[in-house]
């Protein structure tokens, strides 16, 4: 952001736009955005892991014709819990441990949770960010 917030901005958004057009095509759905932060909900585990291989591959290829010190590298996590809808917002334990996996998660990586790899119950959630 430092060097060129406008350039930022730009490349921001397009990855926001695959973000989305992968999360929607993988029977996902955005529950809300933050800064450099997607929070999004999926029908099932499986689909919520192809949508995050998806976003990843798909980054990579959009920072491979970037230079360097432009590139956006993104983490994930998934996880699978109970929430809460409230609105437009989505809360709740799961949410909390998919954004602290992502946390975690190497840049350009995926961090996936026991439940998720396990199959356990509650609904399949991405929190996707920077």
């Amino acid at each position: 952001m430092s060097t060129d917030e406008e350039a930022t901005l730009r490349t921001l958004d397009a990855y926001r736009r695959t973000m989305s057009d992968l999360i929607s095509e993988h029977a996902g759905r955005i529950f809300g955005t933050a800064g450099d932060s997607v929070i999004a909900e999926f029908s099932s585990a499986v689909q919520a892991v192809r949508a995050a291989v998806a976003i990843q591959r798909s980054l990579d290829r959009h920072d491979a014709d970037l230079p360097q010190d432009r590139r956006l590298d993104f983490r994930i996590g998934i996880n699978v819990g109970d929430v809460m809808a409230d609105g437009d917002n989505l809360l709740g334990d799961g949410v909390n441990v998919a954004a602290r996996l992502e946390g975690v998660a190497e840049p350009g990586g995926i961090c996936i949770s026991g439940a998720a790899r396990h199959g356990g119950g509650g609904r399949p959630l991405n929190s996707v960010g920077r």
